[in-house]
Formats: C-alpha cells, structure tokens, sequence
C-alpha cells in the first residue's frame, strides 16, 4: 500500500499519523486524476467517494472536459450530482442533465487569441466547444467520431453560434512542446483570455478572462458556504493550478506534471493507483478516530 507524503515530499510510514483536514468537500479533476489511463473508474475510487458522501463530504468533479464526455462519471455522486466542466466555464447537473450556470468567452476575445497564435506559431488549428456541441477547423483533427460537416475557418466558427454560449476554445499543434505552446501563448495573447493546458501533448485550452476551475469552484462553495480552508483539492495538470492553489488542502498525484508537483504542498499516489481514494480513505479513518 503507498504511503501518505508530506509535504516535504518524504513518504510517511503506513502508521504514522496521518494530519487529516476535516473538509466538508472534494474537488478533483477527472483525467490523469480520478480516472485511470483507460478512462475508467476503479471499484477502490467508486467506493471511497460514496463513503465521502455518507460521511457528509460533498464531492464536486471539476474537468476540463465537456458536459458531453462526462458519462463514465455521471452516476457516481449519489448526492447533487453537479460538476463543474470545461475548466470552470460551466456548472453542470450530471442527474438531470442539464447546464446551470456558464461563463462564456466573448467570441472577439477568442479571435483575438486565435489571430495572435497562428501568427506566432503558424500551423495552429483551432476548435469551439459551445454549449451545443463542438466544431472544428479543417485543419483540427477530430477528438470523437463525427462526418466532417460543419468544418469551417476559426473566423466563421466564432461568427457563427446560432446564439449558443461559447464555453472554451481549442488550439493545437501537430509538433510544438506542449510547454513552449503554452508560454509563447501566454506572451502573445494572454491579456485576452485564460490560457491553459490538461494533455501530454501541444493542445491548449482557452476560456474567459477570470474563468477557471478555481473561480468557479470558488462561486459554488460560497453559495453553500463552504470556505476555502473546508476543500481538499486533486489535480494532475496546468489546468487544476488555480484550484490548487484556491483550496485549504490540495494534492498531485504522481503523475502530475513537474508545475503541479512545485506547486502542492501533498502528493498521493497515481491515477493508476488509486491516489485520491486513499487519500479520502485516510480522511475518513482519521475522522473515525
């Protein structure tokens, strides 16, 4: 069994006390996080965030991924059921199916980024995910099954939302570094919205300016007056920083890139391994005690 770590980062033995918070909500990100490399959830993590629930403990997943792709996670809060998606740009209830709340970006922020990245990395595609759906460049490689229709230049896909809330756009690159995408980004469009990143390779994600995982958890835990100090937080990429650093408590799972391993002051085991069910096990057990 993996031990707890410190925040010094020396592993403590499997009897050691374990300075357990007493949060009254857990906020984790979903890919290279909850979920295992083939995009499943263990039996082990299934179990802890019910028991979570039972102990009282609101659990919120908190993703960058659209509504639409939350179906492998969507009937394992028994309680609201709610998740924060497309790194804070929507609130979601995973039970009815429906969108509460979203925090668009303005379509002429998002061109502003789009013209500024292709200029300064030429080669750029771009894709919208709107409420509705997604849409792509030609040049964009798809990410689900689709025919093709609805392809256009990034100008039209802005110009064109039939009224639908844009909620985050996608640049990607067939062969920059990932981090060198995302730097000369930040440099050359960064006054024009929230960019980040949650893949090992050269894709970006851009949302609102001020939107993010950490504002909109932020809004969600002050509507149930849960403060900052009550949240323990997982997270494995850029993306999850700010919510990182917004909670009481954060953790990186192993696999976390090196940003996020700096920046946490706890680290659990692997996604792989089941790294945030331990730690709501050791909670759990701590509260018993």
């Amino acid at each position: 069994m993996t031990s707890a770590i410190e925040p010094s980062g020396h592993p403590l033995s499997p009897d050691a006390p374990f300075a357990a918070p007493s949060p009254r909500l857990i906020a984790t990100d979903l890919d290279g996080t909850l979920l295992r490399d083939d995009k499943t959830v263990s039996a082990r993590t299934i179990a802890a965030l019910a028991d979570a629930e039972a102990a009282g403990i609101e659990v919120f997943f908190v993703t960058g991924r659209p509504a639409r792709w939350m179906g492998v996670v969507a009937e394992l809060l028994a309680g609201h059921g709610m998740a924060i998606v497309a790194n804070g740009a929507a609130v979601y209830d995973l039970h009815r199916n429906q969108l509460i709340e979203a925090f668009p970006l303005p379509e002429d922020d998002a061109l502003a980024v789009a013209e500024a990245l292709r200029a300064a990395i030429p080669g750029t595609s771009f894709a919208v995910e709107r409420t509705g759906g997604f849409r792509r460049e030609t040049g964009y490689p798809p990410v689900e099954p689709d025919s093709g229709a609805g392809q256009a230049p990034i100008k039209e896909l802005l110009a064109d939302g039939d009224g639908q809330p844009l909620l985050k756009m996608l640049a990607k690159h067939p062969s920059i570094d990932p981090d060198e995408f995302l730097a000369t980004a930040l440099s050359v469009a960064g006054q024009h919205g929230e960019i980040t990143r949650s893949s090992d390779y050269a894709l970006l994600e851009v949302s609102g300016i001020g939107v993010s995982k950490a504002t909109t958890l932020a809004r969600c835990c002050a509507e149930r007056g849960v403060t900052a100090a009550e949240v323990v937080a997982f997270g494995d990429m850029p993306n999850d920083l700010a919510m990182l650093d917004w909670a009481g408590t954060s953790y990186a799972v192993a696999n976390a890139h090196p940003r996020v391993l700096a920046a946490t002051a706890y680290r659990t085991a692997a996604n792989q391994d089941d790294g945030v069910a331990r730690v709501i096990e050791r909670i759990l057990a701590a509260r018993s005690n």
